[in-house]
C-alpha cells in the first residue's frame, strides 16, 4: 500500500472517518523482546525466560511487553503516511487504549488506522487517530486505541 501524503491540514480533513492505510507486518523477536526488557529494565520471566515459558506460562511461550506493541506505533505510522511541511510534531497522548491479546514471541503485527477526528487548534492539527495493532492469523487484534498527535504546520 501507498503512503498517504500530507501537505496540509486541509488534506488531513479530506481523510475524517476514513481509513489511512494498513502497514506492513513486523516479528516481535525474542532479541527485540529481550532489548526492551532491558531498555525498560522490566525482565519479567513472561517476557524474558524462554524455558520456563514452554512449561509455566498459558502461552507456552514468551510474550511480548504491552508497552514493547504500544512502542511499535511511530514505526508502523510512519509506514503508512506522510505528512510534510510542519514544524514539529508531538505525541499528545491516547484515549481508549486496550490490550486485547498477548503477542508471543515470532509473531507479526501490523498496524491499521484511521482519521477519527482533526480539530484546528489555532493552527495546530489535533489528529485523533484511531488504531489497531493485528497479530498476523489471529481474529483478536493485540492493541486497539486512539492516539493523538498534534502537528504544528508550516
Amino acid at each position: 500500500m501507498e503512503k498517504v501524503i500530507i501537505n496540509s491540514y486541509e488534506d488531513f480533513e479530506k481523510l475524517i472517518g476514513q481509513q489511512i492505510g494498513v502497514s506492513e507486518y513486523v516479528e516481535l523477536t525474542q532479541e527485540r523482546i529481550n532489548l526492551f526488557a532491558d531498555a525498560t529494565l522490566d525482565h519479567q520471566w513472561i517476557h524474558v525466560d524462554t524455558e520456563r515459558a514452554k512449561t509455566e506460562s498459558p502461552f507456552k511461550s514468551t510474550i511480548a511487553h504491552g508497552y514493547l506493541t504500544l512502542s511499535m506505533l511511530p514505526h508502523l505510522w510512519n509506514q503508512i503516511i506522510e505528512v510534510n511541511n510542519l514544524k514539529m510534531m508531538i505525541n499528545y497522548g491516547m484515549d481508549k487504549m486496550k490490550f486485547g491479546q498477548a503477542v508471543l514471541s515470532g509473531q507479526s503485527i501490523r498496524l491499521v488506522a484511521s482519521l477519527h477526528s482533526l480539530t484546528n487548534l489555532r493552527g495546530v492539527a489535533k489528529a485523533e487517530i484511531k488504531f489497531a495493532i493485528e497479530i498476523e492469523g489471529e481474529k483478536k487484534k493485540a492493541l486497539e486505541g486512539i492516539a493523538i498527535f498534534l502537528y504544528y504546520f508550516n
